[in-house]
């Protein structure tokens, strides 16, 4: 069975306490919904949630929200988040990320992670790609001062293109490793479920850490 095809995911989802409903009507207010100003990280695309949730317990000090597209890969990423109730700094939305401008404010976010996302690989879907200049461009207005985005793939063609894009865009390219578990950037990383399987199949991970034109290039991640 695919997970994105479990029956019953939707309604489990619309009465979870973890995921935040109606979630443009939060835009600009997203401290509010956490009770605190602590910086709100997001994760696009987050899959099962087991990287989101090992960054929310590693960092109290700062709210984590999880997207997902797929009503039944949100229901995995629930029934973890059930398994520890302590995270009140991690939140998921169930939306596509095509919305991201309607849900959050320009500055609102601190940092973004872009794990393993959908390749589409045709050219004709090129501006599908989270790390398109479509959704640079969203990004680059909706993070804060200090913000930046790091995203991670083991699809060379794909990360060839982020790297362009992101050139192209003017972005500030603080790290661009082929090999991630190679390099010196290994230390402190947190494996998502993708990047484990892919891996052990001897998989190298790709991995840049960018920032928008006039952010700063040494931030802390």
């Amino acid at each position: 069975m695919r997970l994105r095809n479990i029956p019953g995911s939707r309604e489990v989802i619309a009465e979870n306490e973890y995921v935040v409903h109606e979630e443009q009507s939060h835009r600009g207010q997203w401290k509010e919904v956490f009770g605190n100003d602590h910086p709100i990280r997001v994760e696009i695309g987050m899959g099962k949630g087991s990287f989101l949730m090992e960054m929310a317990r590693r960092n109290p000090e700062i709210n984590f929200l999880g997207i997902e597209k797929y009503s039944s890969v949100l229901l995995r990423a629930i029934e973890k988040h059930e398994e520890a109730p302590e995270l009140t700094n991690l939140k998921f939305i169930r939306m596509d990320a095509e919305e991201i401008e309607a849900v959050f404010a320009p500055g609102e976010i601190d940092y973004i992670y872009l794990n393993f996302s959908d390749p589409w690989p045709k050219d004709r879907h090129a501006k599908r790609r989270l790390t398109s200049d479509r959704f640079l461009a969203r990004y680059e207005k909706l993070l804060a001062p200090e913000g930046g985005v790091t995203f991670k793939t083991d699809n060379r063609d794909l990360f060839e293109f982020s790297v362009e894009m992101a050139k192209e865009c003017g972005w500030n390219l603080q790290v661009v490793t082929r090999d991630l578990h190679g390099s010196e950037f290994a230390e402190g990383n947190i494996m998502t479920e993708y990047e484990r399987k892919f891996s052990e199949l001897g998989n190298k991970i790709c991995m840049m850490r960018i920032f928008p034109p006039e952010k700063r290039e040494n931030q802390e991640v």
